[in-house]
């Protein structure tokens, strides 16, 4: 037993250590810049009921602190324009002595702003300027700025090659020396960039368990076993991300080699010379095609179309951000044509209407997961086991093939 800060008892839990028994950083605050207004919503109701109820089951001391419950954490901010495209933020309520979490999609663009009395869709680089300008306002009076930002921005840019510039480093850099003291991106292009800032807190959840309990939740007779099912990276830059998918989940692993002209872009990328697959036979299998994000398609089409046509039995493609630049029309073509049954995506980013409409696409909704960040970061909780999802992944898979044992 102990006490709370007015002296109420507090049933505290057996173990040594709990994170939610630790003193909050200070009030929580969410600003959704650009993010969906539903999304911010349902993360701060679920942040509600989830501190409602530890309150109600008296089993943390701080659960009467300043600013611990409240039913809305959300701090309005108001981001100007003028016509020339310029821009400022104001905060329409205090952060001060605040934990502030500004949620940012960057790929938002279906906002717009004028410029010289012309309509423009905002683009990640303005979303960025005007993140930093929500920084900026909050510096010297929030007591800690934690940037949630699902998509990292520029985080294709992460090398260089040649003359190019290095978008992504200098980024992050802008980041830390604004403050930023915590950053949370999802499912990077590559980890790898986090090098760029050493000292400042960088945390890269994966969205690997919601992605594999949506499908299966939605596919309930689906059989994953290393003779039923395959999971295929498309390209060999993405095999990491496979290779967990494929362990975890007991099937074989598929790659792509994409033999790339690197001497020339094309629409930004470098055109592919050769197309190899390195892996088992798949013919009557389920293929999983794991990638990091959806752009055009092409890349989800051209590899699927190949499992297709060496006899794969279902294709489900698989990625965190669908962002369809091109729109859905070749997907839907694919889908027509039953080469590819599924895409599964989250609703961490911005997705078109028509997309959200089409019978094959599944969203993943990650607004739990992304209140559970939140309440654990404000409390400075061990984040080691929520980022990484590999035991419950095996937990949810066991229990599976177990109630196919008594069937």
């Amino acid at each position: 037993m102990t006490a709370s800060p007015n002296n109420q008892e507090i049933v505290a839990p057996s173990s040594d250590y709990q994170g939610y028994l630790l003193e909050p950083f200070g009030p929580i605050g969410i600003i959704a810049h650009t993010a969906n207004e539903s999304f911010v919503r349902q993360v701060n109701d679920i942040l509600y009921e989830k501190r409602l109820k530890r309150k109600n089951e008296r089993i943390n001391p701080y659960v009467d602190s300043a600013g611990y419950l409240r039913k809305d954490y959300q701090i309005q901010t108001n981001i100007v324009r003028f016509t020339t495209g310029e821009g400022k933020v104001t905060l329409n309520q205090t952060v001060r002595g605040h934990d502030l979490f500004i949620i940012s999609d960057v790929l938002s663009h279906q906002a717009t702003f004028p410029i010289f009395s012309e309509e423009h869709n905002t683009s990640p680089d303005d979303h960025f300027r005007d993140l930093l300008r929500i920084i900026m306002a909050s510096s010297g009076k929030a007591r800690r700025i934690n940037v949630i930002m699902p998509f990292l921005y520029e985080g294709r840019q992460d090398n260089r090659q040649s003359r190019e510039s290095l978008d992504c480093a200098a980024m992050l850099q802008q980041l830390y020396n604004l403050g930023v003291a915590n950053l949370i991106i999802f499912d990077p292009h590559d980890p790898r960039i986090v090098n760029a800032v050493p000292l400042m807190g960088i945390e890269m959840p994966k969205s690997a368990f919601k992605a594999i309990s949506t499908l299966i939740a939605v596919n309930p007779s689906l059989k994953i076993d290393r003779d039923s099912m395959m999971v295929v990276s498309p390209d060999e830059s993405g095999i990491s991300r496979a290779i967990f998918y494929s362990s975890l989940m007991g099937a074989p692993l598929g790659i792509f080699y994409r033999h790339r002209d690197y001497s020339v872009r094309v629409e930004g990328e470098h055109p592919i010379k050769e197309l190899r697959f390195l892996g088992e036979p798949i013919e009557g299998r389920d293929v999983l095609i794991i990638d990091d994000m959806i752009n055009s398609g092409k890349t989800m089409i051209n590899t699927a179309t190949v499992m297709h046509e060496n006899g794969a039995k279902n294709i489900y493609c698989i990625a965190p951000f669908g962002l369809f630049t091109d729109g859905i029309d070749a997907m839907q073509d694919a889908v027509d044509k039953g080469i590819i049954k599924q895409v599964l995506c989250t609703n961490l980013i911005y997705r078109k209407p028509e997309l959200l409409n089409a019978p094959w696409y599944v969203d993943v909704n990650m607004t739990p997961f992304v209140a559970r960040l939140i309440d654990a970061i404000n409390v400075d909780e061990s984040l080691g086991a929520l980022i990484n999802p590999s035991c419950k992944i095996s937990d949810l898979l066991n229990q599976i093939r177990i109630g196919e044992l008594f069937e």
